[in-house]
């Protein structure tokens, strides 16, 4: 196996995918923000929001979520949504990411005084003139920097998760907790529809996160056909905390195009249900359902490190049977700042715990681009997948990497 430089890992154009906007905030930001916004931190400094919030390890997932009640409270102003979207499109830059598709939930950023429109105007605002600066700036021989948004739906809320989730549940006082959810689900899929459809905004595709243990995807089933009928790409999150099944309805009740983690996809003592086949027929069905359909997986390693207490070693982790299943998969941060991660760090990671040809890291980089939900026409798409393909060779080249 060649050894491949923290150099090339730099060098290399890349994606990210999967990066939640409010999990990945510069803690100097947040710090700034809150102290403008008169927000109370657990510390005021680097340091103990490290020690005390922001950790490399947790004891669950729950800790590890702990930290978003923060980062969503100071988010709740056009200049702060600008900020992070500016600030996260450079730092990946600095990494040689060329492409990124930032996903937060609108509905826990929205307030009397910001709308969804204007959340989703400050994002990407922020987003597209870090594009554009450094766009000018490029060599011309190099690809261009491009971003696209997802907006999230979320499997679960309560009244206190923001103050939009609060006066959706008041006026829907007479609705169970599943109709609540899936009814606020729904009035967002018609929001990004009607949006992407009337503005510039680079709404690129739409998401399912939050808590997946016994809220199933199935019950969102309505929001995802009719962004479906409005042409958005579709991901969901599944597969990170429960077993096949919550994958199997990700893939044909709501018609993913990509899975969000992905990591129990090959667990057969997570299948609950009965099934005609047995488990192990059953997953590998499911298995070869989306290999054939290049459905991609978004492989988020340090995060699922963090939330899943019975992943003891990396080497453990299911990305190697999707390596060797020949899945389309490709490697995400998740949330820069609560996983305390890069995309370089990322790819390190992977490189040094499983066996990653030159060919095999191509077809990772490949996948990132050619599965992203670009949002310009297709034969754009095409003209600019090739060239960061082009620009890959250049540097393998250059950096001895063959295949």
């Amino acid at each position: 196996m060649q050894h491949f430089t923290d150099e090339f890992i730099q060098a290399i154009p890349k994606t990210d995918l999967h990066v939640h906007l409010d999990g990945s905030l510069r803690i100097s930001t947040l710090i700034d923000l809150a102290a403008r916004a008169g927000i109370s931190l657990p510390a005021t400094d680097e340091a103990g929001l490290r020690k005390l919030i922001f950790k490399d390890s947790y004891r669950n997932l729950e800790e590890y979520l702990a930290g978003f009640a923060y980062t969503t409270a100071v988010l709740r102003s056009r200049d702060a949504l600008y900020r992070v979207a500016y600030e996260l499109f450079m730092d990946n830059a600095a990494e040689g990411v060329r492409y990124i598709e930032v996903r937060f939930a609108p509905q826990l950023l929205m307030s009397e005084q910001l709308s969804f429109q204007q959340v989703m105007e400050a994002v990407d605002q922020g987003l597209r003139d870090a594009r554009d600066e450094l766009n000018r700036h490029k060599p011309r021989d190099e690809p261009e920097y491009d971003y696209g948004i997802i907006a999230c739906a979320m499997r679960f809320f309560t009244a206190d998760f923001s103050p939009y989730y609060r006066d959706y549940s008041r006026m829907h006082e007479f609705s169970s907790p599943t109709e609540i959810i899936s009814g606020a689900s729904l009035e967002l899929a018609k929001a990004v529809v009607q949006l992407r459809a009337h503005t510039s905004i680079q709404i690129v595709g739409f998401d399912l996160a939050g808590a997946e243990y016994g809220y199933p995807a199935s019950d969102h089933q309505a929001s995802y056909e009719l962004v479906e009928k409005g042409f958005l790409h579709k991901t969901v999150h599944a597969g990170e905390a429960f077993g096949p099944e919550s994958i199997f309805q990700a893939v044909t009740k709501l018609q993913a195009d990509r899975i969000g983690h992905g990591l129990h996809l090959f667990d057969t003592n997570l299948i609950h249900s009965s099934h005609e086949q047995d488990p192990e027929t059953y997953v590998t069905e499911l298995v070869n359902y989306i290999a054939n359909r290049r459905i991609t997986v978004e492989v988020c390693l340090t995060s699922n490190m963090q939330t899943t207490p019975d992943l003891k070693t990396l080497a453990d982790h299911s990305f190697r049977r999707m390596l060797e299943q020949k899945l389309s998969v490709t490697l995400c941060t998740d949330n820069r700042l609560v996983s305390n991660t890069s995309i370089c760090k990322e790819y390190r990671l992977a490189l040094d715990n499983f066996p990653i040809s030159p060919h095999d890291l191509k077809n990772i980089i490949a996948y990132g681009f050619k599965r992203s939900f670009y949002y310009h026409p297709y034969p754009q798409k095409r003209a600019w997948v090739r060239s960061v393909l082009n620009y890959y060779d250049q540097l393998a080249e250059k950096f001895g990497i063959k295949e």
